[in-house]
């Protein structure tokens, strides 16, 4: 008697082994034998859909479906959909994307409302590399998401394709509506919420608002069902983006909520800093902000008293940047120092109990490799910034990268907390190709210094300090047995850091009492470059309504520079002078800066009609020939320019600074002192407003300086990178030479 075959056990062995020809002969000789089976017509079409035969499928398809009743349809088109199905997650699993993408395409033209299957086809369509964003509006997804009542679908593919969007289109309008369409289906709040978070971090740095945006969608969720730390934590993002996209008033707002809701005392040091970085972000809510600091100091020296060992990783990493403003509001450089010293110190003391193995296992090696000598191999030089790229740092450090010395160095760099952004960064890639190893990190402290730690770097240096949170954490890890602060900003007061970068100039010699790193002179500049690119200015004094004899005095800083203070001088300059104008420029609240200014003018008698506000240039290369504009630039103290000085000096005009103890209140007069220039350098508020005034009346005394500083394009150290990059490497040897002899 003769065995019935089993078509289908045999045609799948070929069509697993990818023999679609042989799977194809069998299933036309099932259907001869038995045209009554329709799952053999669906088998047959799906084989000839392999071999991209689609017009063929769709017929023998239609073939199986030909004089059945309604019902009969029905029944026979969710077993073809079964097939497709099946075989769209298996040709995944080869993977071959293309060819599933090809089959849930026929899926979607016999269900197009499937959400599953359109889900499935973002995904693909991420991984297959051509997703525009578009597909989310055209396939219908979000209105299906949105549709009521909620449609049923499979929860953890939307979280997948979710996930999937954001990392790949996070800029695209549809990512940020497909997000909040979600918010009916998420069951999982907190990882909703961790995945929006990742989301807006990443995109932050080049859209603050969009980021904003994005959090906004988790304020939609019920506030009883999220743990009050992950609330904190998403309020605390959104502060920052609303601030950091000047939308003021809505970051301080939410600021203040987060301290409202914060139940610990870190958590209110936390949120009384963000409010003091709205308010100084904004101008103008000066007696707001001595309130506030007062407070703020108070509660941050009894967190110094209580010594907590119990803090978690998020909290300690939030803490670090703390006392960013006390140097911004007072150059009292040792009362400075020592609160930003202390917290420092308790922020690492927390870092050394969560993070003891890592600790220890670093603390190891580094011992066992102390005898290695610094003739036996090149020295590993790490360096690790969130800036390197078109930003202050980016475009300072890179002459030091420009110049190092290949055959003694190798140089790392470390790009922490890595930014998904709008437009390509020219300068990013520079840094790429120019190190010897480019890293681009994620936002693990843990993860960047164990790369750090298995890259054997001798000397970590670190370009933000307390600017970039995340990279204290690192360096509190210790991964390299030296580590240095340069550039980005005071020395963080961590005790894990050696050594602090700076010169004859920008810090008192005293300064040592405060300071817990080892202060390392260098011999002329604790910076140096070779210049700075320029454009074509696209400001002239007629499009201001300027007279072209005016005097005309500028200012180009961040909001959190503009201290009351040194802004009445300003105008009292101005007052002093006839026919001046006062061009102000830099991050702020607009109107806000506006009313602070107009209201200063008024005071010191000088009419409004002589301020100039103007707004930011599309490039750094358009704002440097902008600054040509102006005679003089009156700069700012507490916190005097660093990148705007320089910019400015290149540019030849003239500058009056104020001269103070604080490293920050001594960056002008260190590169002014490198220029040879000291007309301009004020030591009291009294010597501020005569330059101020001299400058201003006195064009000849412009013209000499002017002069003094084209020729020192010729023989200063500021300008003369590879100068500067020699001076760093010795010391770099020198630090090694230190380390190796100490017991």
């Amino acid at each position: 008697m003769t065995q019935p075959i089993d078509w289908q056990q045999q045609a799948e062995k070929f069509l697993l082994g990818g023999n679609y020809p042989e799977a194809k002969n069998l299933y036309e000789q099932a259907i001869e034998a038995e045209p009554e089976i329709k799952s053999h017509y669906w088998h047959l079409g799906l084989i000839l859909l392999l071999q991209g035969q689609e017009a063929e499928a769709q017929t023998t398809w239609l073939l199986g479906m030909a004089e059945g009743e309604p019902e009969e349809v029905e029944l026979w088109t969710a077993e073809l959909l079964l097939v497709l199905e099946k075989e769209a997650d298996r040709q995944v699993i080869i993977p071959n994307y293309a060819m599933a993408w090809a089959i849930r395409q026929h899926i979607r033209e016999i269900m197009p409302e499937d959400i599953n299957n359109l889900l499935h086809l973002i995904g693909l369509s991420i991984l297959l590399e051509n997703y525009t964003g578009d597909e989310l509006a055209d396939l219908g997804v979000i209105e299906l998401l949105e549709s009521e009542p909620l449609i049923s679908l499979d929860l953890v593919l939307l979280m997948q394709v979710l996930k999937s969007v954001l990392d790949y289109a996070p800029f695209h309008p549809s990512s940020l509506a497909f997000a909040s369409a979600c918010i009916p289906y998420i069951r999982e709040l907190e990882i909703f919420v961790h995945l929006i978070v990742i989301t807006s971090i990443t995109i932050s740095h080049s859209s603050p608002g969009l980021a904003a945006s994005f959090l906004e969608i988790c304020r939609r969720l019920d506030p009883e069902s999220l743990e009050n730390s992950h609330r904190l934590s998403f309020l605390h993002h959104l502060a920052s983006f609303y601030q950091n996209s000047r939308q003021y008033d809505e970051g301080i707002e939410v600021a203040k909520l987060c301290y409202s809701l914060a139940e610990e005392l870190y958590d209110k040091v936390c949120a009384s800093h963000k409010v003091l970085r709205g308010l100084m972000g904004a101008v103008g809510y000066w007696e707001e902000v001595c309130l506030l600091i007062e407070r703020h100091q108070s509660q941050l020296e009894i967190l110094i008293a209580q010594q907590p060992r119990n803090l978690s990783s998020y909290t300690v990493v939030s803490l670090f940047c703390t006392t960013f403003f006390f140097p911004y509001l007072q150059d009292q450089a040792k009362n400075n120092r020592q609160i930003q010293n202390q917290m420092a110190a308790l922020c690492q003391a927390n870092i050394e109990v969560y993070g003891r193995e890592q600790v220890e296992r670093y603390r190891k090696r580094h011992l066992l490799n102390k005898s290695s000598g610094i003739a036996s191999k090149k020295l590993k030089i790490g360096y690790l910034s969130h800036c390197l790229g078109m930003h202050s740092v980016g475009w300072l450090a890179r002459w030091l990268f420009q110049y190092h010395d290949r055959d003694r160095f190798q140089i790392n760099a470390y790009f922490m907390a890595h930014r998904k952004k709008a437009i390509d960064d020219s300068l990013e890639d520079w840094y790429s190709q120019k190190a010897d190893r480019a890293f681009k990190g994620s936002f693990s402290p843990f993860e960047m210094a164990e790369q750090i730690y298995q890259d054997e770097v001798d000397i970590l240096i670190d370009l933000d300090s307390i600017t970039l949170d995340l990279n204290c954490e690192v360096f509190g890890l210790k991964p390299a047995p030296i580590q240095v602060t340069w550039l980005g900003w005071d020395a963080s007061g961590l005790p894990a850091i050696d050594y602090f970068i700076a010169d004859p100039y920008v810090l008192p010699e005293y300064a040592q009492d405060y300071y817990s790193e080892k202060i390392w002179r260098l011999p002329h500049t604790y910076i140096g470059v070779d210049g700075f690119e320029m454009d074509v200015p696209t400001l002239r004094r007629e499009d201001l309504n300027i007279p072209s004899d005016a005097v005309v005095y500028m200012s180009s800083q961040v909001g959190y520079k503009r201290h009351p203070d040194t802004a009445r001088l300003q105008m009292k300059i101005v007052a002093k002078v006839p026919n001046s104008y006062f061009l102000i420029k830099g991050g702020a609240g607009e109107e806000s800066l506006k009313k602070f200014f107009n209201e200063l003018a008024e005071e010191e008698g000088v009419e409004c009609d002589r301020l100039r506000f103007l707004p930011q240039d599309p490039t750094e290369a358009i704002h440097r020939a902008n600054l040509g504009i102006a005679d003089v630039v009156l700069d700012t103290y507490p916190y005097n320019g660093a990148t705007t000085t320089l910019e400015t000096l290149w540019m030849c005009i003239p500058l009056v600074t104020r001269v103070g103890e604080q490293f920050s209140a001594r960056n002008s007069y260190t590169m002014m002192m490198n220029v040879g220039v000291t007309e301009g350098i004020a030591w009291t508020d009294e010597e501020y407003l005569d330059w101020g005034v001299r400058l201003g009346k006195d064009a000849v005394l412009r013209e000499q300086i002017s002069w003094k500083l084209l020729q020192s394009r010729r023989t200063s150290p500021l300008w003369n990178g590879k100068q500067f990059a020699r001076e760093m490497e010795n010391a770099y040897e020198q630090m090694w030479q230190i380390y190796s002899a100490s017991k």
